[in-house]
């Protein structure tokens, strides 16, 4: 894939160089329409499909970072979140267990956050417990499985984003996690709330030629880099749905015990499994004897850090900080099964 890639790249005019994550999309779907034609127009359709449907937030999202970043707003966001992290992270995590959002969808909020320099620990903690459950969810959830389980989930959802935020803001404090952004992915956001130096912000920018064009500049910026690093996630989805079927992946985790519940945060942590979709599998199997702890670890665990995710995940932040959202990830969902199935 990598030669491939490369070979792309060589096919360009001199001078026109291409980005690489661009070039491992265009690898992907050269080597799909090499070996499977049919394969190769459904994934990109997907993508496409999956893109647009995500467009709302992207659209929000980089609107907001590039107005706050042209009037000077961005200060006063970075210092809103000052001396009273712990609260927002409480917050943040009661916010997520009740959003909306998927767990890529939530991607471009979480971009936008850290660029007007949130502390990391609320955005974790918002990152952590957004994409595991939403109203909707609950209420399905409640109808295919039981309340019981759909109160449990939300409560696993809200509890990891403590969890990972409170650890995120221990960690910082400790002096690690600063700059946990990837160079050229905005300019804010570290443990400690990098605070700039405070200015009136000028509300109406776009009377001044200089904060139009930063805006201008701020929003191009923010999407073509999310919107290649959201497709390289949702083709690699379209691939893991054929090649990975849900019934495969769920069966994986049948069975009783403790040893259940650790296999179904393993699997469920890479294997992306649609929240929706994943009810009716995981209710069948929990009739057929399944822990009900391994179906809540399993369910919390793909929701959170599904693949696509978790590479969109990486497109934002430092190794060591992507390290410890799949740490928090794992060690949240397996410790969320094995709580749920010692009060059954």
């Amino acid at each position: 894939m990598t030669a491939l890639a490369a070979q792309l790249r060589r096919l360009l005019p001199s001078g026109l160089r291409l980005d690489r994550v661009w070039a491992a999309i265009l690898a992907i779907l050269a080597a799909l329409a090499l070996v499977d034609p049919v394969q190769a127009q459904a994934s990109a359709v997907f993508a496409l499909e999956a893109l647009a449907s995500t467009a709302p937030y992207l659209v929000a999202s980089i609107a907001i970072a590039a107005y706050a970043g042209a009037t000077g707003a961005d200060a006063l966001v970075a210092k809103a979140f000052s001396g009273r992290i712990a609260g927002m992270v409480v917050l943040a995590a009661l916010f997520g267990g009740l959003s909306p959002f998927c767990s890529c969808g939530v991607i471009p909020l979480i971009a936008a956050l850290m660029a007007m320099g949130v502390p990391l620990a609320p955005v974790m903690a918002f990152w952590l417990a957004s994409p595991v459950i939403d109203p909707a969810q609950f209420v399905l959830t409640a109808g295919t499985i039981g309340t019981e389980f759909a109160v449990a989930k939300t409560l696993a959802a809200v509890g990891l984003g403590l969890f990972g935020g409170f650890g995120t803001l221990w960690l910082s404090r400790a002096g690690f996690l600063a700059d946990p952004l990837r160079p050229g992915v905005g300019n804010g956001g570290c443990g400690g709330a990098k605070m700039r130096n405070p200015k009136p912000p000028v509300w109406a920018f776009w009377h001044e030629p200089a904060r139009v064009a930063k805006f201008r500049a701020e929003a191009l910026k923010a999407t073509l880099f999310l919107t290649k690093w959201l497709m390289l996630a949702f083709l690699l989805e379209s691939l893991m749905l054929v090649w990975l079927p849900a019934e495969t992946v769920a069966a994986a985790v049948g069975g009783e015990g403790v040893l259940p519940i650790v296999i179904a945060t393993l699997v469920g942590v890479p294997a992306y499994l649609n929240g929706y979709a994943a009810l009716p599998l995981v209710s069948g199997l929990m009739t057929q004897g399944m822990a009900p702890g391994a179906g809540l670890a399993f369910l919390v665990a793909g929701g959170v850090s599904s693949l696509p995710a978790a590479i969109a995940v990486f497109a934002l932040v430092k190794r060591p900080v992507f390290a410890l959202y799949l740490g928090f990830a794992l060690s949240g969902s397996l410790m969320a099964g094995l709580i749920f199935q010692a009060v059954q």
